[in-house]
């Protein structure tokens, strides 16, 4: 059965809903990738979410770790980096990080186990994340191969970037009015097992305290949305130019 279509050649409501869905999931993921190519800007952070002043509070009071506060930023930004990639590593080497102080002297094991677990759930969520992110850039350019094979062009880039950003920004403002904090919660409890720790107070985990979870990751959701923005406009910009400029299927 022939999708549905106008008369002008122009692709329906369906096949429009298809290219936003596919094109909105490729580009958080491409943007995903990088930012995990530059550590999530870590150090780009590190100063204006005050990550250095939260581990000088924080880092003595530790129930479990000593020594943090004595580590140097470049340490803490080395150390957020060996976290973040063996997330993609699905977890592997984490029960080996440790830290060291300004002379370079061991400190000791930087990750407890409850700390280690839940690592190791964001590592095997993020890995079906990062499938479906592929999955989506695959759908995205066959569905594109359709359009050309069936001549149907698409929307310009801009109104499609519009209605899908109007769309964006609207789901930002309702997350606002529910409460950031809420939602982060609210989506721990549902993603993770509920018997492994996901929650941890900064007096018993060096991996919140050096993250200040969870300030770090608001900025960080600002970051991925914006780019992610940035590449829907390229993917929309390329699905409408390999439409553009064709015949109109016959009658």
């Amino acid at each position: 059965m022939r999708p549905p279509t106008d008369r002008s050649g122009t692709a329906g409501p369906l096949h429009l809903l298809v290219l936003v869905a596919a094109g909105l999931l490729a580009a958080l993921y491409l943007a995903w990738r990088t930012l995990a190519a530059v550590d999530f800007l870590y150090p780009v952070l590190y100063e204006p979410a005050g990550i250095g002043a939260h581990i000088d509070h924080y880092g003595p009071k530790n129930r479990y770790k000593r020594g943090f506060a004595e580590t140097t930023r470049a340490e803490r930004e080395a150390l957020f980096s060996e976290i973040a990639r063996s997330i993609r590593k699905h977890g592997r080497g984490l029960e080996s990080l440790t830290y060291h102080d300004r002379q370079g002297r061991e400190l000791g094991v930087l990750l407890r186990p409850p700390e280690i677990i839940h690592l190791r759930d964001v590592a095997t969520l993020v890995h079906r994340l990062e499938i479906a992110g592929l999955l989506a850039l695959a759908a995205l350019a066959f569905h594109i191969v359709f359009l050309r094979r069936r001549r149907l062009r698409l929307p310009g880039a801009g109104r499609m970037l519009f209605l899908t950003t109007g769309a964006v920004l609207l789901t930002a403002a309702l997350a606002l009015v529910s409460g950031p904090r809420k939602i982060f919660y609210t989506l721990h409890e549902q993603v993770f097992p509920p018997d492994h720790q996901w929650f941890f107070f900064y007096q018993d985990s060096l991996m919140s305290t050096m993250m200040k979870a969870p300030f770090l990751f608001g900025y960080i959701a600002i970051a991925l949305v914006v780019l992610a923005l940035i590449y829907l406009w390229i993917l929309f910009l390329l699905a409408s130019a390999a439409t553009a400029r064709q015949s109109p299927p016959p009658p």
